[in-house]
């Protein structure tokens, strides 16, 4: 041992162990956290980007490139003219909502030939990042740990509400200000909300949406999940609210398009804004979500799915209707399956442990303070508590909120009447118009046989599953089906008409007409116990595990060696990784690029999943690939090992010199687990090849325009 060592060897050993467990974790990395071992970790893994490439706010970097598309997406800069990359599934809302019988761009798809051509979208946004600083000390000051928590919530509060009016900015400007680590550090981010975006061109549905549901989380992947957007702004270059008047924005940073080609190994960036991760979890809560949590989702979706399914096989009307409602309500079901798996094939629960038995230890070696060590047996304790909370609130929320019309309808016109009760008739009237917006829908591409099936799967599931002590409102002698053919044939809840008008009256006509409808009456004793019972139950609990958790992230924070990287929270994160295949089980392997050749062995005529446009087919025979491929192969979709979620939907893929490669859309399924514990073995994000973007845009729908705006480098 050296003889100038600080720390005997076994201690120097115990960190290195301590710090391999941790760096299973996330790798999402706050920009202006950019550490100069972690650039030196990049290069070495094959980047030519500097720490100020990626992120600088005091000159142009890669950051000034990238913008969160309406709040849930990430889209890239890709001219100097304002025009946008992001997700086909990003931009589908546009897309339908302008497309009609006559011209159906879902179907058709839809390319701008021309400025004015560009259609706007109310209410759509894009967001720029300029800036993020920490701002922990003065958020945290005067907090303390002893706090009431309400207090303490309280005066958090007051601190960002000062930090907001003080942290400077410019006019067009905004201050949003972050919790990170479980609420022990805040990060404040200047940003540019930029409201007149318009839609510029979409690929066809049969090839944004090509493989739909059936190949949705998987891998060999060939979807072409791009559309293309452009900013405009007022003569400052400001953001503004659409007006004709208004320019295209003039962007001082945008991604030059590499067409060189991408392989095995190779180094890739991805920036973006991932929406949500939770990767510091104790075990046995995930090990409750595994067992627990996750197994009634999935069954709940599941019996839903099959009714679905039934009716859509043998109606094509009901088909046209529901293929958009099963395709949501299929996503995350797929999802939670694969992520089951996946935590049980990693063995993440008992890798967790591990790293507890590990912490444990380090609290007691580093002499920190001894109330750490209880941490776990306070988390069994809540745990233990929380278990039907959450259950039966899952069962709620699943049944009520997320899978039938009626039952949806029903709880908005609960929400609307103790609106009235508790605020009175002026809020009734300033609100009404709102909850029509959200009943209306409910209307749209609506069966009611269907959703009467639905209705008894989920009112039986919900009978026979839910937490005996939340049960109040439907013992098990109650006939589900009788009820619901009553409620079907003669509750105002099923007749749209009725129902709008009946929200057009004064609020006590409303009120004594609801209150008379038998399926009302039935249906409020479940909501009432919902929020009376459930939901106390459960936010006590989980205020409770949110502040012992925070005690957790702070006590890893201290025994780490270096900094962990945060979770995911909608915020500005950037991850890296190299093009990487996997082994997803035993004698399987899956190579890391898809090609436009698998699009034609997936073809199936008239199939609304794997369609295929005649003009595609013709292309793909004719080999009429360049200069985007030479090879006689046309590339679509490749794999990476960089961490990504949700809200990671259209974030660029950046290669070692900072240019465009590819458009993230997706994580393979055997991966999904990664929101809880990320695994580098097994986790892989899809991404759309940048080359077969521009196939289409030239070769498909022959868009010079926009082949001429772009810089791209052969």
């Amino acid at each position: 041992m050296n003889k100038t060592s600080k720390y005997p060897l076994f201690f120097v050993l115990f960190i290195f162990t301590f710090k391999l467990v941790l760096a299973q974790n996330s790798r999402m990395i706050i920009p202006s956290e950019i550490s100069m071992n972690l650039e030196k970790e990049m290069q070495e893994m094959g980047s030519e980007l500097s720490a100020d490439d990626i992120y600088n706010p005091n000159m142009l970097s890669i950051n000034d490139a990238v913008i969160q598309f309406n709040g849930g997406c990430t889209g890239e800069i890709v001219s100097p003219k304002g025009l946008i990359f992001t997700n086909h599934h990003c931009g589908y809302g546009a897309i339908q909502s302008h497309s009609t019988f006559e011209n159906n761009y879902v179907k058709n798809g839809f390319w701008a030939n021309s400025f004015e051509e560009e259609l706007p979208n109310p209410g759509m946004y894009v967001t720029f990042v300029r800036k993020i600083q920490e701002v922990t000390n003065e958020v945290l000051n005067g907090v303390k740990d002893n706090m009431d928590e309400n207090i303490r919530k309280s005066l958090i509060q007051k601190n960002i509400n000062k930090l907001l009016q003080t942290i400077p900015k410019e006019e067009w400007q905004d201050i949003e200000i972050k919790a990170f680590y479980d609420g022990n550090k805040y990060y404040a981010f200047t940003v540019e909300n930029y409201k007149d975006i318009r839609l510029v061109g979409a690929p066809p549905a049969s090839i944004g949406k090509f493989g739909a549901d059936t190949d949705n989380w998987m891998w060999p992947r060939h979807t072409g999940d791009f559309s293309i957007f452009r900013i405009y702004a007022d003569k400052n270059n400001h953001p503004a609210e659409y007006s004709p008047e208004n320019v295209p924005y003039q962007a001082d940073k945008y991604f030059k398009i590499s067409i060189k080609g991408i392989k095995a190994g190779d180094f890739f960036l991805i920036y973006g804004f991932p929406g949500r991760t939770q990767e510091y979890l104790p075990a046995l809560a995930v090990q409750q979500k595994v067992e627990v949590i996750n197994p009634a989702r999935i069954e709940i979706r599941e019996r839903v799915l099959n009714v679905m399914d039934k009716w859509m096989k043998n109606n094509d009307t009901i088909k046209l209707q529901y293929t958009a409602k099963y395709a949501r309500i299929a996503n995350y079901w797929k999802k939670w399956i694969g992520e089951t798996q996946g935590i049980k094939k990693t063995g993440a629960v008992e890798k967790k442990k591990a790293f507890e038995k590990e912490f444990i230890q380090q609290i007691k070696t580093q002499n920190l303070d001894k109330s750490y060590l209880l941490i776990f047996d306070q988390f069994r304790n809540l745990y233990d508590q929380i278990k039907d909370p959450e259950l039966a609130r899952n069962y709620f929320i699943e049944t009520f909120y997320l899978n039938n019309d009626f039952l949806k309808r029903a709880l908005y016109v609960y929400q609307l009447e103790k609106l009235y009760e508790v605020e009175g008739k002026n809020a009734y009237k300033k609100n009404k118009e709102k909850f029509k917006s959200y009943i209306t829908p409910t209307f749209s591409n609506y069966n009611s046989a269907l959703d009467k099936k639905t209705f008894i799967t989920l009112l039986e599931l919900y009978q026979n599953k839910m937490p005996v002590k939340y049960m109040e409102g439907i013992s098990k002698d109650i006939n589900i089906k009788k009820l619901a053919n009553d409620f079907y044939s003669n509750s105002i809840l099923n007749n749209k008409t009725q129902l709008i008008k009946l929200l057009e009256k004064n609020p006590k006509k409303f009120i004594k007409t609801i209150e008379n409808d038998n399926a009302y009456v039935f249906l409020k004793k479940f909501i009432d116990n919902y929020y009376n019972k459930i939901s106390p139950d459960y936010y006590s609990l989980r205020d409770k595990i949110n502040r012992l958790q925070k005690k957790y992230m702070e006590a890893i924070i201290k025994i780490s060696p270096t900094l962990p990287y945060p979770d995911a929270n909608g915020t500005l994160r950037f991850s890296y990784g190299v093009v990487k295949g996997y082994e997803p089980r035993d004698a399987v392997y899956y190579y890391p690029i898809s090609h436009l050749k698998g699009v034609m062995e997936k073809y199936v005529p008239g199939d609304y999943e794997f369609d295929v446009p005649k003009k595609l087919i013709d292309l793909f025979k004719k080999k009429d690939f360049a200069p985007y491929s030479k090879t006689g192969q046309m590339p679509v979709n490749f794999l990476g090992s960089a961490h990504t979620t949700g809200g990671n939907s259209g974030s660029p893929a950046i290669n070692k010199e900072g240019e465009l490669i590819g458009i993230n859309f997706d994580r393979v399924w055997e991966g999904t687990m990664s929101d809880l514990y990320y695994d580098q073995k097994i986790s892989r994000n899809i991404m759309v090849d940048i080359r077969y973007v521009l196939f289409i845009i030239d070769k498909f729908a022959n868009n010079k325009r926009l082949i001429k705006e772009l810089n791209i480098i052969k």
